[in-house]
């Protein structure tokens, strides 16, 4: 097989959401306590290193923004779970104003998150019993679907206030976690995770799902209680 038609494969699999980084064998210096972003100015990718990470492998939770927002926004929904508990987090940038899969179907978002992925996994001995995938209502509904597609990578699914999940093909069975407030205007919980939960449920997923008597928010007391399940 030639590069060009590895090239090409690699490409078909990123429009189908398929991601080919895989933690392993670290292959250059880890980066040192702090943020650090990855990729072109406008469209890079903030890797943030705690100050302390476990001896051996390492937990990783990517984080997606919601619409028209960005990583440096989107930081601050785990950033004291990551500091506090030792993981890394790595929170990609959406080539437009939101993910690619809203627009009907996996896209242009797949390859830059596929590549910022494999920098990770050569600076730091990413634990593969606990890598995640999170996100806030876009983000979530995209951390759902790539999370699911990608179920062989991602050991958990962290859906905060999502919208809607694509269907597909869902190798592996990672745990989900979802939260939805009863009063949210943005994305109402009784079109959204109220249909999408028992479908997962009937589909095998474990799911620990969480309504709360708010709106389109997220909740420190939730992250926690999903970063428990990350962690443990």
């Amino acid at each position: 097989m030639t590069g060009r038609e590895v090239a090409d494969g690699v490409r078909q699999g990123w429009q189908s959401g398929m991601l080919n980084a895989r933690p392993g064998g670290t292959s250059r210096e880890p980066f040192p306590a702090g943020l650090h972003w990855l990729g072109a100015e406008d469209r890079s990718a903030a890797l943030l290193v705690p100050p302390e990470l476990p001896v051996g492998p390492v937990p990783l939770v990517v984080l997606l923004h919601g619409a028209t927002s960005n990583p440096r926004q989107a930081l601050p929904y785990l950033e004291d779970e990551a500091r506090q508990r030792g993981f890394l987090l790595l929170a990609p940038k959406s080539q437009d104003y939101t993910w690619d899969v809203i627009r009907g179907g996996f896209g242009p978002d797949v390859g830059p998150l596929d590549l910022v992925l494999r920098v990770a996994f050569e600076r730091f001995a990413v634990d593969p019993a606990r890598l995640g995938i999170a996100g806030f209502s876009d983000g979530a509904s995209y951390a759902l679907s790539l999370g699911l597609v990608n179920g062989e990578l991602f050991t958990h699914v962290l859906a905060y206030s999502p919208g809607f999940v694509v269907s597909g093909p869902r190798p592996g069975r990672p745990r989900i976690f979802v939260s939805h407030g009863v009063r949210d205007q943005v994305l109402p919980i009784d079109r959204c995770s109220r249909r999408i939960v028992p479908v997962l449920r009937e589909d095998g997923y474990e799911v620990d799902y969480r309504e709360f008597d708010g709106g389109h928010e997220l909740r420190a007391d939730l992250v926690a209680a999903a970063t428990d399940q990350l962690m443990a």
